[in-house]
Parts: C-alpha cells; sequence; structure tokens
C-alpha cells in the first residue's frame, strides 16, 4: 500500500464520519424545532384556557357582589381559595371581558366570545 493510498483512504473515512454527524445534526435539530413549536402552541392553549376560566371567575365574582349585592370579601368567603386581591383581579378581568356591552356575552378581549 502505497502512503497515498493511507491518505486518501483516511480522509475519505473521515469524510463519512463528518457527514454521518452533519446528518445526524440536521435530523436533531428538525425534531427540536418541531418540539418547540409544539410546546409553544402547548402553553399558547394553556394560556388560553387559563384566561376563559379565570373570565368565568370573575364573572361569578361580579354577579356575587353586583347582583346579589355582596362585598368582595363576602363572595371569597363563598368561592374560597383565593384573596381578596386576587378576587378583584379576576372580578376587574371579568369585567373588560364584558367590554361595552354589559349585558352582552363575555369575551376573551379580542372580541372571541368565550363560552
Amino acid at each position: 500500500m502505497s502512503d497515498q493510498w493511507v491518505r486518501q483512504r483516511a480522509r475519505r473515512t473521515a469524510l463519512e464520519a463528518q457527514q454521518r454527524i452533519r446528518w445526524e445534526r440536521q435530523a436533531q435539530e428538525r425534531r427540536l424545532q418541531a418540539l418547540g413549536a409544539y410546546a409553544a402552541m402547548a402553553l399558547t392553549h394553556r394560556d388560553a384556557a387559563i384566561l376563559r376560566y379565570e373570565t368565568r371567575a370573575g364573572e361569578a365574582l361580579r354577579q356575587m357582589t353586583q347582583d346579589e349585592g355582596l362585598k368582595l370579601s363576602d363572595a371569597v368567603r363563598w368561592a374560597g381559595g383565593m384573596s381578596v386581591r386576587e378576587a378583584s383581579r379576576l372580578r376587574s378581568r371579568a369585567v373588560k371581558a364584558r367590554g361595552e356591552n354589559p349585558h352582552g356575552p363575555l369575551t376573551d378581549g379580542s372580541g372571541a366570545e368565550l363560552h
């Protein structure tokens, strides 16, 4: 075997190994991109669900205080599981979701109706 043949063989082996590494990195990058997009989508769905349920809770608190005449602290006692500060935030969110039409459907702030 000549030195030139050995060098060519070694170079070819190294290039093949480097190509495999590039393919593996590209495949990993595609997987990471897909997983990152999935994580972002899941967080967006979570945020939308939180908004929807917090608005519902706030609407119940709004009804307890405005329609039923309770103080917010009394409404908190009836609902449980929150502070007066949290209840105030939730009630404000519900009032904001009602927007200009206080007797109309609840919306998420963008105009989409909450169910």
